[in-house]
């Protein structure tokens, strides 16, 4: 547990004051209630249709990885993450590899929120081009990080109450709209789950992947072992319910919009499909309230990845990992890193207008699955040392952890071929780097023996 001295010499720890109810709240506060509606149009066209099915399937596949991180945090209980869990029960190697691919998924979640964000805006000012949207928010997102403003806890909890109030107005007009439809038709309500006409496996799996980002957030809550109560038994259990409450509300939201939405109709803009679906059900008004809500929401996860991005690679930076003159450098009177927080606006300003929301999911997905697929081994190996240690029997802690392990390997495959050929080079960039960082070292080594 990390400590320091107080000025009386006593060491001071980080305070248990986490309940299991705290923990829970944080993490639906961390993925968003509203998580499935920005990439609802996205997993609607390529699952044609079956939105509730692939965020069903999402969930099963982050249940067991959910399983796979309780186990781990219990056994590394100081404020661990898939970098941690890796590294410290496979490789360093592969832990250093997981870091770099979760590096991806810090960059791109600004990029993703930049394009939706400049979406969302081009729904009240559609005079503005999408460029100068993109422009002003990633701007907006650099300038703020590199005068040092960042979202508070407090700030985050109100955001998330005020999306749980949208969320339960949306579902009321929704109710109401398709009570007034006066359809008795079974197939109507069923056909958002299952529609015969149109269902096609490959589809629903290809959704599915990209339904994961619905659930991305929920490892967090392995971070705050150092201030839960009896983490070895709150964390994990705290960990599989968020994914559970996650999983039941965003098959309700999705299932309502695909009700209110005609089958058939297009969305005027695929990104920001749910938006429409709320001015269906609820008229200017709710269109208004809800593409707001979901703009700010935005803006505020959009600063705060950059700025967790940038704090990445300063890490990194300051291992040696990435050249520490660039990546390991602060600024001295903001204390940040500055340099990072620049390199990422420009890459979310390129990539914002090179790249699609789509593929800015996918390819974070690419990431997160990888992770995920590591979490899943280190619980599968920590299972088997156990039983080699004191016999403990390690036939279902296994068995869960590989089941999560090939779910995520599944859906990896299911990717878009794009995105998966983009990752790859990421990975292959960072398998580069790693090997040059150890000739750089083991070069210094021998010329400190030769001397």
């Amino acid at each position: 547990m990390p400590t320091e001295l107080h000025h009386d010499g006593q060491a001071v720890t980080l305070k248990r004051s986490l309940r299991y109810r705290d923990l829970i709240l944080y993490g639906i506060i961390l993925i968003q209630p509203t998580a499935p509606m920005p990439v609802f149009g996205v997993i609607y066209q390529e699952s044609r249709g079956h939105v509730v099915m692939a965020i069903l399937f999402a969930l099963i596949a982050m249940l067991f990885t959910a399983y796979s991180y309780g186990r781990m945090a219990r056994a590394y209980p100081k404020g661990g993450s898939a970098f941690t869990y890796v590294g410290e029960e496979l490789h360093p190697a592969l832990g250093y590899m997981t870091g770099w691919c979760m590096a991806m998924d810090y960059i791109l979640n600004p990029l993703i929120c930049t394009i939706w964000s400049s979406k969302a805006a081009i729904n009240f000012i559609p005079e503005v081009p999408y460029i100068l949207w993109v422009l002003f928010f990633a701007g907006l997102f650099t300038i703020l990080n590199l005068r040092g403003v960042e979202t508070s806890a407090r700030i985050n909890t109100a955001v998330a109450a005020g999306l749980g109030v949208v969320i339960i107005l949306f579902v009321v007009a929704a109710v109401r709209y398709i009570f007034h439809l006066h359809t008795s038709s079974v197939a109507f309500y069923t056909n958002p789950v299952y529609d015969r006409s149109t269902f096609s496996a490959h589809a629903v799996f290809r959704g599915t992947s990209i339904a994961v980002l619905t659930y991305i957030g929920f490892d967090g809550i392995s971070t705050l072992s150092d201030e839960a109560h009896d983490p070895g038994r709150t964390i994990p259990r705290a960990i599989i319910l968020t994914c559970l409450i996650t999983g039941v509300l965003a098959s309700i939201e999705v299932y309502l919009a695909q009700l209110v939405w005609p089958r058939g109709v297009a969305f005027p803009d695929l990104d920001t499909a749910y938006v429409a679906i709320a001015q269906r059900a609820g008229g200017p008004f709710l269109f208004a309230l809800m593409n707001g809500a979901l703009l700010i929401a935005t803006i505020g996860s959009g600063m705060a990845s950059q700025l967790g991005a940038a704090r990445l690679l300063f890490a990194m930076g300051q291992d040696g990992a990435l050249p520490r003159r660039f990546f390991g450098a602060l600024n001295p009177i903001r204390r940040i890193p500055q340099n990072n927080v620049l390199l990422i606006g420009a890459i979310v300003l390129v990539g914002a207008v090179a790249m699609s929301y789509q593929l800015g999911t996918e390819l974070l997905n690419y990431g997160a699955l990888l992770a995920f697929m590591g979490v899943n081994v280190a619980s599968a190996v920590l299972a088997y040392r156990a039983y080699r240690a004191d016999g403990t029997n390690p036939l279902f802690p296994i068995v869960l952890s590989l089941s999560g392990f090939l779910v995520c390997f599944f859906l990896w495959l299911n990717l878009g071929v794009t995105a998966r050929w983009t990752g790859t080079v990421w990975a292959t960039l960072g398998i580069a780097l790693w090997l040059l960082r150890r000739h750089q070292m083991s070069g210094g080594t021998q010329l400190r023996t030769r001397s």
